[in-house]
């Protein structure tokens, strides 16, 4: 079993793999505060239930975002949980190529959800990826990854207007039923997630124009999944051109990894 690390800006998902199947995962609010041991704890107790053996684990993968958060919890796996993880990012020996101007700086979320994407489509493929900041991940036919955007999050946006102007509320994150706001919170909602459903649909349908070019294939052949957790809320699942929505693509981006990387079998995972 082997177990996996997605160390985001706002929160840090955990998965648990028995082969190709996900025997458990969480998701915990990243701090960089959290000790080593304090870490390690979490991980026993989170282990423990779930009914998973410290002693079962052969094997661990972290992919994160927030470097503070990475040292303490690679020396929590070693010492509480005996475990060496990988840890990724643009210098690992990787099993994809990074066909970008500046690969070194690639983080290792884009870096696991390409190779998740590689291996679950034998096409050009974009994974959104919709956390504190929204990424548009692109791999081209060949498996490579070739680039692709960055904007903020939709909670970031939301935060910044609340904090930022003095008479603005921070609203709910949902889809009002028009456009056109008949009071502040319906206005700043139509702003907010109208907008941003527009903004991803956007530069989606230009993201896969370039790689249809590229490729030489239809701008409709390119598939596209979203992942992570505003992935699953429902102003998501009316964005234009999406495919498939997979929380865990990124989890089981790790897992192919790992399997890659340290010898083992292949692991054949597929869509949620």
């Amino acid at each position: 079993m082997i177990l996996v690390f997605d160390v985001g800006n706002s929160e840090t998902t955990i998965g648990v793999f028995e082969g190709a199947t996900v025997r458990a995962h969480w998701r915990v609010t990243t701090d960089a505060a959290r000790t080593e041991d304090e870490v390690g704890i979490m991980l026993r107790a989170l282990l423990a239930a779930e009914a998973i053996p410290v002693d079962s684990l052969t094997g661990s993968a972290i992919a994160s975002v927030v470097p503070p958060v990475t040292g303490p919890l690679v020396d929590a796996c070693v010492r509480w949980l005996d475990l060496h993880p990988i840890v990724i990012d643009g210098q690992s020996r990787l099993p994809i190529k990074l066909q970008v101007d500046e690969p070194l700086t690639v983080g290792a979320d884009r870096i696991v959800n390409t190779l998740a994407a590689s291996r679950l489509f034998a096409v050009d493929a974009v994974v959104v990826d919709l956390g504190t900041a929204t990424t548009f991940d692109c791999v081209a036919s060949d498996g490579a990854f070739v680039g692709g955007a960055i904007a903020p999050g939709i909670e970031v946006g939301l935060d910044a207007l609340a904090s930022r102007t003095a008479k603005l509320p921070r609203v709910e994150l949902r889809s009002p039923d028009r456009a056109i706001g008949r009071d502040t919170a319906s206005a700043i909602q139509s702003g907010a997630v109208l907008g941003y459903q527009a903004l991803v649909s956007g530069l989606l349908a230009r993201i896969r124009r370039e790689l249809a070019d590229a490729g030489d294939v239809s701008a409709g052949d390119v598939h596209v999944v979203l992942t992570w957790g505003l992935s699953q809320g429902a102003w998501a699942g009316a964005l234009e051109g999406v495919e498939a929505i997979d929380p865990e693509l990124t989890l089981k981006g790790l897992a192919i990894l790992h399997a890659e990387v340290a010898g083992g079998q292949p692991l054949q995972l597929n869509l949620s």
